[in-house]
Order: structure tokens, then C-alpha cells, then sequence
């Protein structure tokens, strides 16, 4: 008796796709930081040798409010607009 996969066939590709860009989707996970990140918020990266000076949230923004302090009044006033 011949066995049967239940595994849907995978979709053939087109002729202009290279093959590391068959991803298999069935072993995709859903993304854990989706979501947590309110629309007003930007996201960035520090560079290692920053991050090691700036480990939370709270320590990057209380440095940059410090130096947008320290910023001559009408460069506030153009990054208002």
C-alpha cells in the first residue's frame, strides 16, 4: 500500500524567481512584535557601542530631550513644521 501525504503540493514558481526566494510558508510564525508599537512611535536602531550607553527607552529619550534643549531656538522652530 502506497503512503499519501496529507501536505498541500507546493506552488510551482515562476521562471523568474531565483530559488532561495522559496520560502516555505508552512513553517512561517506570526510576528510577536506586531502590534506593540503605537502609530505615534518611531523605531530605530542603535549602533552597538551606543547601545551599550543607552540600554532602555527612557535613557535615549531623556539624552535627546537634553540635547533638544541645547538646539538654538530656530532649529525647534523648524522641526516643528
Amino acid at each position: 500500500m502506497k503512503k499519501v501525504s496529507n501536505s498541500k503540493p507546493r506552488a510551482k514558481r515562476s521562471d523568474d524567481m531565483h530559488p532561495e526566494y522559496d520560502f516555505d510558508y508552512s513553517k512561517a510564525k506570526s510576528n510577536r512584535f506586531a502590534g506593540r508599537i503605537a502609530s505615534d512611535q518611531t523605531v530605530v536602531l542603535l549602533d552597538p557601542e551606543v547601545s551599550k550607553f543607552f540600554t532602555d527607552s527612557e535613557s535615549v529619550n531623556a539624552a535627546l530631550r537634553a540635547l533638544i534643549t541645547a538646539l538654538p531656538k530656530n532649529v525647534k522652530r523648524e522641526a516643528r513644521k
